[in-house]
């Protein structure tokens, strides 16, 4: 069974999609349609803006969600797919490619989201740090144990790294515990938001008030989704997990198990970059993989 996965945020790099516009008349109504819903030319930023131009939460994210979907379209992936998944920004992706969202919906949705967790980040001083070579239940407890603090499993991305994320005097407490307790790495992320915490609450209002006015359908095919790493296809569960997730870890381990488990013999990645590719042979180094950007 052919299982096609979708890249979060950090996947970015300048020029990216621009092949797929210049080889497809299809990527060219759809860079059209995007910018017409952000309001902004995107498509100029994406193609001939600088790294920097990119980091830019509020263009990082409805970026990704264009070349993914794009490519995914323009390439026909879905038609021979019988799973999806996407890591946190890319459940959006997986979404749209399974039929539940419209591109435009998805969008809209995404921006939402974009400005939301940024406007969040910017309210409270707040990180995230990656945890390497630690079990992951010893992880959790060590974030248990401090109290008065937001730390919390933010990202639970192979086996033996597990992100973590809350206040920044919180993270500084469990990066030192982690270490103690021999850690093989704890290292504080160069991000200004705790993503996939209780932080972002005030960012999941907002989006929970977009879900309401966008449109969504039962999904073609399973999308398993980040916050029970199992598979669904009713749009009102679908609805409810995606608005979790901000504020919930994303448990892409445990999905890229289930999947295996359901039958996934192939992965391919579809949008930028090759990160999914690396953490699920890290989960099974036998398992085929590849990308399509």
């Amino acid at each position: 069974m052919k299982a096609l996965v979708f890249p979060g945020q950090g996947a970015q790099y300048p020029g990216m999609g621009k092949t797929l516009y210049e080889t497809s008349d299809l990527a060219k109504t759809l860079f059209a349609q995007a910018n017409e819903v952000l309001g902004f030319d995107i498509q100029e930023i994406m193609f001939e803006g600088t790294a920097e131009d990119l980091k830019r939460t509020s263009v990082t994210q409805p970026a990704i969600f264009i070349h993914s979907v794009v490519a995914a379209k323009v390439h026909h992936l879905i038609e021979g797919a019988q799973m999806v998944a996407g890591h946190s920004l890319g459940e959006f992706s997986a979404l749209a490619a399974a039929g539940v969202l419209s591109f435009e919906d998805g969008l809209k949705l995404v921006s939402i989201r974009a400005n939301a967790m940024q406007k969040a980040c910017d309210q409270q001083e707040s990180t995230m740090a990656a945890i390497l070579g630690m079990e992951d239940a010893l992880v959790e407890e060590v974030c248990a144990s401090i109290k008065d603090e937001v730390v919390v499993p933010a990202n639970y991305n192979t086996k033996g790294q597990l992100v973590i994320s809350g206040s920044i005097s919180g993270i500084n407490q469990a990066v030192t515990l982690l270490k103690e307790k021999g850690a093989r790495r704890a290292l504080v992320l160069p991000v200004n938001g705790a993503f996939h915490s209780p932080l972002m609450e005030s960012a999941r209002v907002e989006l929970a008030a977009g879900i309401e006015q966008a449109s969504f359908a039962n999904a073609q095919i399973p999308v398993y989704q980040n916050v029970t790493a199992a598979p669904h296809t009713n749009s009102v569960e679908i609805q409810e997990n995606l608005l979790k997730q901000l504020t919930a870890p994303v448990r892409w381990t445990q999905t890229v198990i289930k999947m295996l488990e359901d039958g996934a013999s192939s992965f391919i990645e579809v949008g930028p970059g090759k990160v999914l590719r690396g953490l699920i042979r890290k989960v099974n180094r036998k398992i085929p993989t590849s990308g399509v950007e």
